[in-house]
């Protein structure tokens, strides 16, 4: 696997700070439990993508940039998510990211511990051949996203944090006729209920 200068690979994830990080799942573990599974999570992620010889851009929430740093180290380029709904979020780091030198994008989370190195190089080759890839997650979203050009419109009118953000992502793409490919479908960790079902790689 060589690194393409024309790929780039964006990981959003949020400073793990308890009470503040994986609120949802603070019920069941704890303010300082959710903030843990929130580092793990992360550190896990970077793990399968440091695999990768991946032109990498972090995109954090909360903390700051020395935070990160002291956190995941100085080998990452770090930036701060913009305001907004998730939607505006990805749309401002793509706006930044999309280069003329640049022609494929991969923007993934942190929740899915069953996305690996073989998966994102996967998505990758998909993109050479397609408009759009996309990761299906079992809850109705995706916990990956690649794109070959910059398509705003797959980011504007999408009901974020519902089961619906999938299906109306891929009306939008066929609308704009644009070819897609998917990924196998994966659990994202947002509930307390997903946390039943998910098998983690470092138990």
């Amino acid at each position: 696997m060589t690194q393409s200068s024309k790929e780039t690979l964006i990981i959003f994830t949020r400073y793990p700070e308890a009470g503040k990080t994986k609120t949802r799942l603070i019920s069941a573990l704890g303010e300082e439990g959710a903030a843990q599974l929130q580092k793990k999570l992360t550190e896990h992620t970077l793990k399968e993508v440091s695999k990768l010889p991946v032109n990498l851009r972090i995109y954090f929430a909360g903390g700051n940039q020395k935070l990160m740093s002291d956190w995941l180290g100085n080998r990452y380029q770090y930036y701060p998510q913009s305001s907004g709904d998730l939607g505006q979020r990805l749309l401002a780091a793509l706006k930044e990211s999309f280069t003329q030198q640049i022609e494929r994008i991969l923007i993934i989370g942190i929740d899915c511990p069953d996305l690996n190195a073989d998966l994102i190089y996967r998505a990758f080759q998909k993109l050479k051949e397609n408009d759009l890839v996309l990761g299906k997650a079992e809850d109705g979203g995706y916990y990956l996203i690649g794109l070959s050009g910059f398509y705003p419109q797959l980011f504007q009118g999408i009901d974020w944090g519902t089961h619906l953000v999938l299906q109306q992502t891929v009306a939008v793409a066929e609308t704009m006729g644009l070819s897609i490919s998917y990924l196998p479908i994966l659990n994202d960790i947002d509930t307390p209920e997903d946390l039943e079902t998910v098998q983690f790689p470092w138990e």
